[in-house]
């Protein structure tokens, strides 16, 4: 799971700069910086406010942060076939 970069992504779609973002998420940018290098966990709370900042439903934010490691293996080759097409659509959904 790659929580860190599917929230770099998508509030670089968005046009946030990392210092306006964590501003609105009432956060530092040195501690936005450690979530979307994976160097720091926030906690649920943090979490959905910066979904929310992002105009993303918390689940999908946790949807787009998937990889194939995260998927069982029996379950791996629908992932393959179906993860791109639903990131996708969801992007295009949630685009602004």
């Amino acid at each position: 799971m790659d929580l860190g970069l599917a929230i770099k992504s998508i509030r670089k779609q968005n046009g946030f700069k990392q210092t306006q973002f964590a501003q609105l998420c009432d956060i530092t940018q040195a501690y936005l910086s450690q979530i979307e290098n994976n160097n720091k966990e926030p906690n649920l709370s943090t979490l959905k406010i910066i979904s929310s900042n992002l105009g993303i439903p918390l689940p999908i934010l946790f949807f787009l942060s998937l990889d194939g490691d995260d998927i069982s293996p029996e379950k791996k080759e629908a992932f393959k076939i179906i993860a791109p097409s639903v990131k996708s659509l969801i992007n295009q959904f949630f685009a602004k």
